[in-house]
């Protein structure tokens, strides 16, 4: 563990071959599919992070992002994968960090449309203590051309570079020079941790089947909090405070 945490600390992510088994890597599918496939119950808390596509041959979401998804299945907050992942982030960054919120992010088949680089601090309000990771577990074998994580480790004092939005909405986007850029193949439940100011990318999904990522987010208990006070839920707009 110790390995784990001074590598997370110093580069901003890590690796973990297998934080679940296949059996629970099942149990989350049907839970993921029938939230995927229910897009009445799931519209409120659902986009496209790939933008607007009006063309007759994009009738289908490429980079499908569900908010907060144990709002709806509220079963997963008892699942093993939450649990393992809360105690890995506390061993990472300490006993007082919880879960913030989760998200489903699936990329369809056939759609080769890419997660651009980002820092994931860009989306957040700023906050007294920066600590954060942020758990992508792998629900299908995952790889460069279906879409697997990359990373560029970080330097010291990496800071949150100038983001934007797609030109046609969606995901936020920053420049950066990639040459120092690691893919990170994984097998179903494995997953990798990182922090808020670690720059990341996907490629878009080009094979036949779909590709799909559970995201657990977590920071410190009195952050979340302040969030919430800030009417700060993740489920979209930020809301009024009574």
């Amino acid at each position: 563990m110790e390995t784990k945490r001074s590598k997370f600390n110093k580069q901003g992510f890590i690796k973990i071959d297998q934080l679940i088994t296949l059996d629970e890597v099942d149990t989350l599918r049907t839970i993921y599919d029938k939230l995927l496939q229910d897009k009445a119950k799931t519209a409120h808390l659902r986009s496209d992070l790939a933008g607007a596509d009006n063309s007759a041959d994009r009738k289908v979401e490429r980079i499908t992002q569900i908010m907060r998804p144990s709002t709806i299945a509220q079963e997963l907050i008892e699942n093993t994968a939450y649990k393992k992942a809360e105690q890995w982030a506390k061993d990472l960054l300490g006993q007082d960090m919880e879960l913030d919120f989760d998200m489903m992010i699936n990329k369809a088949p056939n759609t080769n449309t890419p997660t651009p680089w980002h820092q994931d601090a860009a989306y957040w309000i700023a906050m007294p203590d920066k600590r954060s990771a942020s758990c992508w577990i792998a629900l299908d074998k995952v790889f460069e051309e279906n879409g697997c994580m990359w990373f560029i480790p970080k330097t010291e004092g990496t800071p949150i570079l100038p983001h934007k939005n797609l030109p046609n909405g969606g995901a936020l986007y920053c420049v950066t020079d990639s040459s120092k850029a690691v893919s990170i193949p994984l097998n179903p439940g494995g997953c990798t941790f990182h922090d808020g100011f670690s720059l990341h990318f996907s490629q878009g999904n080009a094979t036949k089947t779909q590709r799909r990522a559970l995201i657990l987010n977590f920071r410190p208990k009195k952050m979340i909090e302040f969030e919430r006070e800030q009417g700060v839920d993740h489920t979209g707009e930020r809301k009024q405070r009574n």
